[in-house]
């Protein structure tokens, strides 16, 4: 072999093809920046993280209860205090803030009642300025900025919080750990804790969280406190929080993130090779003639084979260098595009190790995608020199190409493995891109046998020569279904996706649907919430009773006993000691199915009062049908046994409850009541709220209209995310539908010329090429539609287990933009198919 030979043909076939290299070359740029950006973004966010996690904590230790600190942590946190260490207690809820200078509906806002100089760390911006530094003085108020606007308030006015009224003191424009997408979930409301116990909205059965913040600077100080007192926190059920879970959890969180933005961007680089693959199979069989004749002049057949692997590698290494270049500018602005996501500042800094990375695994794909046609010139013998039809040499095994097959397959394992959040989803997800390979590709050869048996012989002239390109030498039909199939697939499996969670949050399209639900409701206040209600002419849809209660027993064996047990699982710790607000009734619930056991319907020989758990819950605590629970009701034991087991329906907007009752046994228990009531009319609704935060300010409201908005606002911010990297896909499709007609052009002249001297006008040339784009496009979209309708049920049934919804119309506009976007593309790069006249292209011919 001569590898100075080699070089300098690759070099000249790279030279006299060097616009369609080029064209193929950007398809591997567009994955591998895909790959790089979101890759560099990760390792800043993870950097980022490391270095503001105080900041995001505002403390080194939080200690949190659901309920007022016992006596003993009360007297632990007052003993850090006299130690000179710094303590802030903040007591967190929700409750209904009415402007009482404005005409707006009260808004559920979450209240942050404090004492202290917390946060310890980070940036707190209001306007004034000054405002943070005296509020606690006075009974003031600091608003988020989108309550401001949610109450139609400015400063200098009252909102009323419970009992009394705040003077907004400044508003809340920046704070440690937060999250742009929290202020249209929850925006918050800060005031003192001097004024909590006049507020009147701590009462039984609220749900409040009371934290405790240190500022101890040492983490090992931190790791000390918290050996010496494990034992008295776990005893009390205290939760606490250091600067290190802190960055765990979020690390995790937030890497997860990043990997399955990748995992989305890996398929463009996928693509890329494809591009790659395809250009090299049209490039080898143009060249087999060639290939022949230099084997005729000596050139053995190693030679050649490095000649054109050498052109492949250097459109992967040319590619996958641009690429690193874009996708350190994408990830420049990635920050900017997720910052509602984030709890803190990325900085930005160039990953060196991930951009080398990125453009190894460029040099890798379009090597391994091109090697598989590149084979085809080892069996190219020198009599076809002589003879344009020569049988190919039979080969009963050819172990290389079966050899570089499994390295390619490998190859997609092991980069989606590596991409993945874990290894079993990179599994799953290299299955399902080889499945939705599988199946736009044998659309694709279906459609071109479908061409040639079925073709329309009686059809117009132009439609038979556009069909007839179908199948033509050198057609691109299966690489161009497998570029815009796979980015319509992408596109569409988010827009189903979306709408099927969308439409489960929907309260608009049943009239006797909740649209207004009310909490912690308090025993004596259900006469008269109720007589309200009925005076204003508006339906009861439901009245649902809350005990809280906590686990004592199971089985028999404390709580205390099964958490020393060190068998016992920390993942399901929080089953054991959390606060359960269960419920009562005597029929399932639309948002339940039972799974196992029996409904109170039928007759039991149990002699304790019957349970029904949820399917999951029962999992964690390792508990079956026919196992009993003693549980503490405000310091009453009641000793219960489970006689069913249920599936909730956790999307709906319907209150439901991991453990349900049989009628007839906590009615004389302490308890709290939900109501449940539509109201059609916007400001009648604004009224009956204003009504009962005036009679009871410790209700709260969901106005399930504007929660399922501000759900719709999520959900869209997220896919805002997804769809930026999914259209690196889009873009890698284009550019092979592009790279397709570039690749063909020479032929399509040639043909263009021959109809030309045959007497087709130009006209009937352009509609035979719109016959042929129309019809990739059609199939390719349809296809990659028809398998994003059967993702989107997958994801909908078996992953979020809700209705699909299936939107026609905006399927069909979908399917309808593909197309025309496919045509465009096609004919704007085929112009010069159009503009040679036939003695030109004769003369290019003849040289």
């Amino acid at each position: 072999m001569s590898p100075a030979f080699a070089a300098r043909l690759a070099r000249r076939e790279l030279r006299a093809g060097k616009k369609r290299f080029a064209l193929y070359m950007s398809a591997i740029t567009v994955g591998v920046a895909a790959l790089v950006s979101i890759n560099s973004f990760r390792e800043n966010v993870m950097s980022s993280v490391h270095s503001q996690v105080r900041s995001i904590l505002g403390a080194d230790l939080e200690l949190s209860h659901r309920n007022a600190f016992p006596v003993t942590i009360d007297s632990l946190i007052d003993s850090l205090a006299h130690s000179g260490i710094p303590v802030s207690r903040v007591v967190s809820f929700g409750s209904m803030v009415l402007a009482t200078g404005s005409e707006r509906a009260p808004r559920l806002l979450q209240i942050r009642a404090l004492d202290g100089n917390y946060p310890y760390y980070g940036t707190i911006a209001t306007e004034p300025a000054e405002a943070w530094l005296s509020f606690q003085n006075a009974r003031d108020a600091i608003v988020e900025e989108a309550a401001m606007l949610y109450l139609d308030t400015q400063v200098g006015d009252s909102i009323a919080i419970g009992n009394i009224s705040f003077r907004i003191a400044g508003v809340l424009k920046e704070f440690p750990g937060n999250l742009g997408i929290r202020a249209a979930v929850g925006p918050r409301v800060f005031i003192s804790l001097r004024y909590l116990d006049d507020t009147g909205l701590i009462r039984f059965g609220s749900l409040a969280r009371f934290r405790a913040y240190m500022q101890m600077e040492d983490h090992h100080a931190v790791e000390l406190f918290l050996g010496d007192h494990d034992e008295v926190l776990d005893a009390n059920q205290i939760r606490y929080s250091t600067v290190a879970d802190v960055e765990a959890d979020l690390s995790s969180v937030l890497d997860r993130l990043a990997r399955f933005l990748g995992l989305i961007g890996l398929v463009a680089l996928l693509l890329g090779g494809i591009a790659v693959a395809s250009a090299v199979h049209v490039l080898v069989k143009e060249k087999l003639n060639t290939i022949a004749l230099l084997r005729c002049l000596g050139a053995d057949q190693p030679t050649v084979f490095a000649a054109y692997t050498i052109l492949a590698l250097f459109l992967g290494v040319g590619g996958a260098l641009a690429g690193a270049m874009l996708g350190i500018a994408v990830q420049a602005s990635l920050p900017r595009l997720l910052q509602d996501f984030l709890p803190l500042d990325v900085t930005f800094s160039v990953q060196w190790i991930t951009v080398l990375s990125g453009i190894a695994v460029g040099v890798w794909v379009a090597t391994i995608f091109a090697l598989l046609p590149l084979l085809k010139i080892r069996g190219v013998s020198p009599l076809r020199a002589l003879r344009r039809e020569v049988e190919p040499t039979k080969q009963k095994r050819d172990l290389f190409r079966w050899a570089t097959f499994a390295a390619l397959v490998a190859s997609v394992v092991a980069l989606s493995m590596w991409q993945a959040p874990e290894p079993v989803a990179g599994a799953a997800f290299a299955t399902a891109i080889g499945a939705t390979t599988g199946l736009l590709a044998s659309i694709a050869w279906l459609m071109i046998r479908a061409a040639k048996k079925f073709f329309p012989r009686n059809a117009s002239y132009v439609t038979r020569q556009g069909i007839a390109n179908l199948f033509r030498p050198h057609n691109q039909t299966i690489s161009v279904t497998l570029g815009i199939g796979f980015g319509v697939f992408l596109i569409a499996t988010l827009h189903l996706t979306q709408g099927s969670l969308l439409s489960q949050l929907s309260v608009e399209s049943s009239p006797n649907r909740t649209n207004l639900v009310m909490f912690d409701v308090q025993a004596d206040q259900r006469e008269g919430l109720e007589q309200l209600l009925a005076r204003r002419g508006h339906p009861d849809l439901g009245i649902i009773p809350i005990v809280p209660s906590r686990i004592s027993k199971v089985n028999g064996v404390t709580v205390e006993d099964i958490m020393s047990d060190s068998s016992a699982g920390r993942g399901d710790r929080w089953m054991y000691t959390r606060e359960y607000r269960n419920t009562y009734r005597a029929r399932l619930s639309e948002t339940e199915v039972l799974t196992a056991g029996a409904w109170w319907d039928e007759e039991s020989a149990s002699d304790a009062p019957r349970i029904s758990i949820d399917e999951d819950i029962a999992a964690g605590l390792n508990i079956d049908l026919g196992d009993r629970i003693t549980w503490d009701i405000q310091g009453v034991e009641l000793e219960t046994e489970i006689s069913s087991l249920r599936r909730i329906n956790w999307a709906r907007f319907e209150p439901n409850f991991f453990v349900v009752f049989e009628p007839g046994v906590l009615e004389q228990a302490p308890q709290t009541f939900i109501h449940m009531t539509r109201i059609e009319d916007t400001r009648e609704r604004v009224q009956v709220q204003r009504s009962v935060v005036g009679l009871y300010p410790n209700i709260a409201m969901f106005d399930l209209t504007n929660i399922q908005r501000t759900i719709n606002l999520v959900i869209s911010k997220v896919g805002v995310a997804i769809r930026f990297m999914a259209t690196f896909s889009i873009v890698s499709g284009l550019i092979v539908l592009v790279g397709a007609i570039t690749t063909t052009k020479f032929q399509r002249i040639q043909e263009g010329a021959l109809l030309k001297t045959l007497g087709a006008s130009t006209w009937q040339i352009r509609q035979i090429l719109l016959t042929e784009y129309a019809t990739l496009g059609a199939v390719a979209g349809l296809t990659g539609l028809l398998l994003a309708v059967i993702a989107g049920w997958a994801l909908a049934h078996y992953m979020f287990e809700v209705a699909f919804e299936l939107p026609t119309g905006s399927l069909l506009f979908s399917w309808i933009l593909v197309v025309g976007l496919t045509v465009l593309v096609g004919l704007a790069n085929s112009r010069a198919v159009t503009r040679h006249t036939p003695l030109a292209t004769l003369r290019e011919l003849s040289e």
